[in-house]
């Protein structure tokens, strides 16, 4: 509560303002946590320490990614400035944000990856093209039809942000050479 006894949320200088106040708005990240007990909890301490107010969670814990993670996402209300802070605040704890607002995953890149894709480590390469922030792994199918000391593929279908797909395929080339691994790139449109 303010001083002259109103609700209103305390706002920096450079907040934008609607009327004199600094504009709130309803914002939504999606995050990738691991399984293991408080991770949710330290998931919200950058929301709530960087002026978030904390409006639902949606938790899915049946529901996990790629990576073996849980999807979590988080509606909060927030000045645009908070916001931004906030979503600095979740990346600067090592917690992976998969969408914040309206930093959409706005393109889809869909390619093999063809070698040793077992041997290789395939969880490390997965999170190793992750930490490119231009892409987020969206779903994988793995094929090794004979078994595992002979090459498999693994079908990658990624999110990248708008205009960065070229960033993203780099990550991908960069630990495919580094593993050994071919890269079957996908056709112009998108689609492989």
């Amino acid at each position: 509560m303010s001083a002259d006894g109103s609700d209103a949320v305390e706002r920096g200088p450079d907040a934008e303002t609607d009327g004199g106040r600094a504009a709130v708005s309803t914002h939504t990240v999606r995050l990738e946590l691991v399984d293991e007990p408080g991770q949710l909890l330290a998931a919200l301490h950058p929301i709530a320490d960087n002026g978030g107010n904390l409006l639902s969670i949606y938790h899915e814990r049946g529901n996990k990614t790629p990576r073996g993670h849980i999807p979590v996402e988080v509606d909060f209300e927030a000045t645009e400035e908070r916001f931004e802070g906030i979503v600095d605040a979740l990346r600067a704890e090592g917690i992976n944000v998969m969408q914040a607002g309206t930093e959409r995953y706005a393109e889809e890149l869909v390619l093999l990856l063809v070698g040793h894709i077992i041997d290789t480590d395939l969880s490390d390469t997965l999170k190793r093209i992750e930490e490119c922030a231009s892409a987020s792994v969206a779903d994988v199918s793995l094929a090794a039809p004979k078994g595992t000391e002979e090459a498999s593929s693994a079908r990658l279908r990624l999110q990248t942000r708008a205009g960065e797909t070229t960033a993203a395929l780099d990550a991908v080339r960069s630990v495919a050479d580094e593993k050994g691994l071919h890269v079957v790139e996908p056709l112009a449109g998108g689609e492989a």
